[in-house]
């Protein structure tokens, strides 16, 4: 019997109907109520399952559909090398105001970037009588492009870069020209916009150019590491320039790597199809160590998917406290989660890590997700608009404080047709943060 439905190949109307099912037990799994429990339990009897655990887990062939949904699984995978930028040819070094010269070059007449600034701390207010510690922004503060020299201080970008055959080929951008999603249109404003704001650390998901950013990046003096997804929906689509994933650099002036980690992270200890980087990092002028970690967790509405993002969140958590060894933690990524999601209370209540979120404007957990940006991925596709923040930097509370995060557009810069677009090259906006390192900051204090 049990040979037997170890072969047993559902049919896809099994699968809907599964997977109508179990929609609606991972809803239910959500409330807390006794009637809902009893709900819950009674409609995990029908699938046949122990009703006594509290959360549902799906049946293994309806996890192994959902981790995969989103490839074209019925095509034939493609499986090109990361080749389309053999016509970039750049000096191994170049001044930034090179490098900008030379991606103004390269756009020729396109419209600049969208014209962002940074949010400056201007102090904090102390504790509020309910004990919430409230920070002080000096929205009049408007600073661009400056770097960040000091030791104890490091800025960070996160950014879902758009990959590019996903971006041209599926991502159905109705707003969007076609030329402003060709990567030759594409890839140099991205440059702009990473070299823009002098960042020492970047986290970059949808990377599936990576020798290009290697090439044009080091120039620049950073340093990278990539590790893609095992089964990237890209490898489906023709033309593609290899599969996309996630990636970490590292400004090497001011860094000293020690260590790569890479993992395919587990849903309910099946693999799934999403990735994380993690990278040890040591600051070469007070050899204060920190832990710097990436992932882009799956895509797709309902309660379904927002409890397997969960679990990947919880595998990454338990991926990073394997490798942090203690050190002051930033985790970076695209969650494709809002801040009401249970992936989102499930990073900033860890007890190890004790996380908190750069850009809510508390210190206090349990008021935090209702203070995030109002989006950060604005875009209009055939099914309607989609305004979302899900993009986050995390970082240990303990160990850092935030001074400045880097604004969002307004919707009336960002225009009607929204991103991407002739102005901007992703559907994602970058996140750019300015830590300060308690202990090396009050070491050389």
């Amino acid at each position: 019997m049990t040979e037997e439905r170890d072969h047993y190949m559902p049919s896809l109307g099994d699968i809907r109907e599964s997977l109508a099912l179990a929609e609606s037990l991972a809803s239910a799994s959500l409330l807390t109520s006794p009637d809902a429990k009893r709900r819950l339990a009674a409609r995990r009897l029908e699938l046949g399952e122990d009703p006594s655990t509290g959360v549902y887990t799906p049946p293994k062939h309806l996890l192994l559909y959902l981790v995969r949904m989103g490839s074209f699984t019925s095509a034939p995978k493609i499986l090109n090398e990361d080749t389309q930028d053999g016509d970039v040819d750049l000096p191994p070094r170049m001044s930034r105001d090179e490098l900008m010269q030379h991606c103004h070059q390269q756009l020729g007449n396109l419209p600049p970037l969208v014209k962002r600034s940074f949010r400056r701390l201007q102090g904090q207010s102390g504790d509020t009588p309910d004990g919430v510690r409230v920070l002080q922004w000096n929205v009049l503060s408007r600073v661009c492009g400056e770097a960040v020299s000091s030791p104890c201080h490091v800025r960070v970008l996160q950014w879902n870069v758009l990959s590019q055959a996903l971006g041209q080929m599926n991502d159905n951008f109705v707003c969007c020209p076609d030329e402003a999603l060709e990567w030759r249109s594409r890839r140099y404003h991205i440059i702009e916009e990473i070299v823009e704001y002098c960042p020492d650390v970047i986290c970059l998901q949808e990377v599936d150019h990576f020798n290009f950013l290697k090439t044009v990046l080091g120039t620049q003096g950073y340093r990278g590491a990539f590790f893609p997804k095992p089964d990237s929906p890209c490898l489906y689509i023709k033309g593609n320039n290899g599969p996309d994933g996630c990636a970490i650099f590292f400004k090497e002036d001011k860094f000293e790597l020690l260590k790569v980690e890479t993992r395919v992270l587990e849903v309910w200890r099946v693999q799934s199809n999403q990735v994380a980087v993690v990278m040890l990092l040591r600051i070469r002028e007070t050899s204060q160590e920190i832990c710097v970690a990436t992932t882009h967790l799956k895509a797709r509405t309902g309660a379904l998917l927002s409890t397997l993002r969960n679990e990947q969140g919880k595998d990454l958590l338990d991926f990073v406290t394997s490798h942090y060894g203690g050190r002051p933690v930033i985790i970076c990524g695209d969650f494709n989660a809002e801040p009401t999601e249970p992936v989102y209370l499930t990073l900033l209540s860890h007890q190890s890590l004790r996380m908190a979120s750069a850009y809510a404007t508390t210190g206090d957990v349990s008021d935090a997700a209702p203070r995030e940006p109002p989006y950060t991925t604005w875009k209009i596709r055939e099914e309607g608009e989609v305004c979302h923040t899900i993009d986050y930097v995390f970082y240990s509370l303990d160990s850092f404080s935030v001074e400045a995060v880097l604004d969002f557009p307004t919707g009336e810069e960002i225009g009607e047709g929204r991103v991407p677009s002739f102005g901007y090259p992703s559907d994602h906006f970058s996140l750019v943060c300015d830590f300060r390192l308690k202990s090396a900051c009050e070491l050389g204090s």
